[in-house]
């Protein structure tokens, strides 16, 4: 309930509501963009401040080690339950997203950690930008196998008494080296890493110089980007009439399964409650921007109102509102 009383929150609350009842209420694409990349920038140079501090340790590597076996493990997973249930392109897709990460799910998670005076390791912003592409990737490997596959698959066409035999069409495979290429040069994580960098190289000095700008600001930010998805959130629950009441049932259970994963990783890797707890959230969370992106181009036959419209209707909202204190609350209660 504490979560829910939260500034930021109830900012989001809010747009959920304006976008429910047909508010003409909007966030210009360019000040929604420039919101989500002001958090970003904020969060790597927290990250960074915080890894000044602390240095590489043994800790360090082996949360960031956990993440990426984490961002290997969950799209695999989800993809071996969704195709049961999905075509193969579609399943490759809500996998990938499921696979990936959500910025602004985690930026919310070190709110809530600092507002609860939690200490937390600055690598997991680092942490975060590793969890990204590997399920994107994993699903274009999978979609170019499946493309591969339909194209050796051969049509017998009746031709008088004979028959001839046709290829199939399909589309072009994607480029795994532009998959690749985009993943590791997006700007937006670029910022993040670069942020963090420039955090890690300042350290104390920097801290103190930016703190109005990473600090002081950071909340309100927050906040009205929160709205922003609050109006996008509502406004994207309509593409879901008609989904199969077993992907209704992924969006909410498979993100509590990939963060209990977590802190089973967590538990046997020695991470702290703060850490733990993000990882938590990093696992539960889905993407909604930066996989559905990739995806429309890399995955053309995949339908984006259902990979889309899972993450940000159903997933996005029961992580922000619900699921940051209750991973919380798992991570303290098994990790002390």
């Amino acid at each position: 309930m504490h979560n829910l009383l939260d500034p930021a929150i109830l900012f989001f609350v809010f747009g959920v509501l304006a976008g429910t009842i047909k508010s003409n209420l909007e966030i210009p694409p360019a000040i929604s963009r420039f919101l989500s990349l002001y958090l970003l920038m904020a969060l790597g140079l927290k990250g960074g401040f915080a890894l000044a501090q602390s240095g590489l340790t043994v800790e360090v590597g082996a949360g960031l080690a956990t993440a990426i076996g984490l961002a290997v493990i969950i799209p695999l997973v989800g993809y071996s339950i969704l195709k049961r249930i999905l075509s193969g392109f579609d399943a490759a897709a809500v996998a990938a997203t499921y696979g990936s990460v959500s910025a602004v799910t985690f930026v919310t998670a070190v709110q809530y950690l600092e507002n609860q005076e939690i200490a937390y390791g600055g690598h997991m912003a680092a942490a975060m930008a590793l969890m990204e592409s590997p399920a994107i990737i994993m699903a274009v490997i999978l979609a170019n196998a499946l493309r591969q596959r339909e194209s050796n698959a051969q049509m017998v066409l009746p031709t008088g008494g004979s028959c001839a035999i046709a290829q199939m069409p399909s589309p072009p495979s994607f480029p795994l080296g532009k998959v690749l290429h985009e993943s590791f040069t997006d700007g937006a994580q670029l910022l993040l890493l670069g942020a963090m960098a420039i955090g890690l190289m300042t350290g104390e000095s920097g801290q103190a110089a930016m703190k109005p700008f990473s600090g002081d600001l950071f909340k309100g930010m927050l906040a009205f980007f929160l709205l922003d998805m609050g109006l996008m959130a509502s406004r994207n629950l309509s593409q879901l009439k008609g989904t199969s009441p077993w992907l209704i049932a992924y969006a909410m259970l498979g993100p509590v399964t990939h963060a209990g994963l977590a802190l089973s990783l967590a538990w046997l890797s020695g991470l702290p409650v703060g850490d733990a707890t993000l990882l938590m959230v990093l696992a539960a969370s889905a993407s909604y921007i930066a996989v559905p992106a990739v995806l429309r181009y890399a995955i053309p036959e995949a339908n984006p109102s259902l990979y889309f419209g899972l993450s940000l209707g159903i997933t996005f909202p029961l992580n922000l509102l619900f699921g940051i204190p209750a991973y919380l609350y798992m991570a303290h209660t098994f990790l002390g």
